[in-house]
């Protein structure tokens, strides 16, 4: 979870003025602020997530506190496999994780039917594991997801536009569920390699093999 501080400081004289740093991972931005704070010249101190939600350094403190007990550290691996023969679509998801001290991995498949792309596969597939992120009850932290589809990674970070009204109405999808429960996206393009996992689980799917499981590590 990263924030931003705002505060207003006073000089020793009585000059005042107001300042907000860039964005941060919480943990230092508390250390920081507690720091300020000693000098006793630092005053409405607020953090500010990618969301603009607001947080007192109480509430972040005790939300930092919730998210060693709750999943975090998340990262996402998807693909999407389509058959332009069958129509059918495959999609994958691997969730790597922690919580309570403890390393977990979560698998996901799907078999759909009524896609028309291997594009609409692969953000499909993306949307799958948003949808185990939010049974697992996920909020307020950055997620890591990677995959091996260009378009995908590409259109998401912004880098290329979405002219396919398909794909268009699957990205407003996936942005709308990550800014209600205040997920973070960091997307991380991968070679087909390093996304096998998620690769095997989508072609299992298009055999009719539904996976679903979670392990300690």
């Amino acid at each position: 979870m990263d924030v931003r501080v705002a505060l207003t400081y006073t000089t020793p004289k009585g000059t005042q003025t107001s300042f907000s740093s860039e964005a941060m991972p919480a943990a230092k931005a508390l250390l920081l602020a507690e720091d300020l704070e000693k000098t006793g010249r630092a005053a409405q101190l607020t953090f500010f997530d990618n969301y603009d939600g607001r947080w007192t350094f109480k509430q972040l403190k005790k939300q930092l506190d919730i998210i060693q007990t709750e999943p975090h550290g998340m990262t996402v691996y998807f693909d999407g496999g389509f058959e332009r023969d069958s129509k059918k679509s495959g999609l994958g998801c691997v969730i790597y994780y922690e919580q309570n001290g403890k390393s977990w991995r979560l698998r996901q498949n799907a078999l759909v039917e009524e896609l028309e792309t291997n594009n609409e596969a692969e953000y499909a597939a993306l949307h799958l594991g948003i949808r185990e992120l939010l049974l697992l009850e996920v909020h307020h932290q950055p997620v890591i997801f990677a995959g091996d589809s260009q378009v995908v990674i590409k259109q998401l970070q912004g880098e290329w536009p979405c002219y396919e009204t398909e794909l268009n109405k699957w990205a407003d999808r996936i942005e709308d569920d990550l800014h209600r429960s205040g997920i973070d996206p960091v997307y991380d393009l991968k070679s087909r390699q390093h996304n096998q996992e998620a690769d095997w689980l989508a072609a299992q799917a298009l055999k009719g093999v539904d996976i679903t499981s979670m392990r300690e590590l």
